[in-house]
């Protein structure tokens, strides 16, 4: 008799007389990734382009230990992001990431209670968006 079926039999046998099956192993490390990503993400901001010049400014918390964006409205089909932090010199920020539909992260490894402004732009004047902001 194969391995997997007698493997497949005793699994069905322990769960007909109420015993539980433990989980794959590597599904509790993807449990708790998605359980902080779903925190990090839930203490998101929205906002919408061509309403101010910089978005925030915000102070990072623990919630997250990157800076998130992603575009959730509007007809532009992209945005631009970068972050400026409150102690880099004036005018200046980390890079410009394009943003899209999905979550992408702006900055990383960012210090809990750190003061920031995201300066933004969208793929063509005139153009409406409306973003996310998780930190």
């Amino acid at each position: 008799m194969p391995v997997k079926f007698v493997r497949a039999s005793l699994v069905a046998l322990l769960v007909a007389l109420g015993f539980t099956v433990p989980a794959p192993a590597s599904a509790a490390p993807a449990a708790a990734a998605a359980a902080a990503a779903t925190s990090c993400y839930g203490g998101a901001v929205t906002v919408h382009y061509g309403e101010v010049r910089d978005f925030g400014p915000y102070v990072t918390t623990s919630r997250c230990t990157d800076i998130n964006m992603r575009m959730t409205g509007g007809d532009a089909d992209y945005g631009w992001a970068c972050v400026h932090f409150e102690r880099a010199a004036a005018g200046t920020c980390n890079y410009w990431t394009k943003i899209g539909r999905s979550w992408t992260t702006i900055a990383t490894d960012v210090l809990n209670g750190t003061r920031f402004t995201v300066p933004n732009g969208v793929d063509l004047e005139g153009s409406s968006a409306t973003f996310q902001i998780a930190f």
